[in-house]
């Protein structure tokens, strides 16, 4: 959180970091309350590979943050994920097993640009510990302001 003054305002929180050392990257990032939007948060999915880079806008209630608490219960018990797959917007898919021996992930954007992008990530061995860590973080820093549901 930066405080500012008597205010207390949530900074830019990264929801997902999954990065490896060969340039790969897929990034999920609260960048603030949706406008407009009681209850909702703005964010983006940020693909940054050597071939390939782009951004994608995204938003987030209480109930897409919960659905992720869930993948990540799934991804724990060694199942692959599709996250906000039948929902508008961006869709993230986690294979566990991807096509280079390592997990992929993937990310749909049908309803905007129509492009699909697959992004190999060899991460560590406690990466999903570190995400429900970085769940936790957005949880904390913007539950007054999420919808209870």
């Amino acid at each position: 959180m930066l405080v500012g003054g008597d205010k207390e305002t949530a900074a830019q929180l990264n929801l997902a970091l999954f990065q490896d050392d060969e340039g790969n990257s897929v990034r999920i990032t609260v960048l603030g309350a949706l406008q407009g939007v009681a209850g909702g948060l703005a964010a983006e999915v940020v693909v940054d590979m050597p071939f390939v880079a782009g951004r994608v806008k995204l938003s987030l209630w209480r109930s897409r943050l919960t659905s992720w608490g869930e993948a990540l219960d799934r991804l724990e018990a060694g199942e692959d994920i599709a996250w906000l797959h039948v929902q508008r917007g961006p869709s993230v898919f986690i294979h566990l097993g991807g096509e280079r021996d390592c997990p992929e992930v993937v990310v749909e954007d049908d309803l905007v640009s129509m492009v699909t992008v697959r992004v190999p990530v060899c991460l560590p061995a406690d990466w999903i510990a570190t995400h429900r860590r970085l769940l936790g973080a957005v949880l904390r820093a913007w539950d007054a302001h999420l919808s209870p549901q």
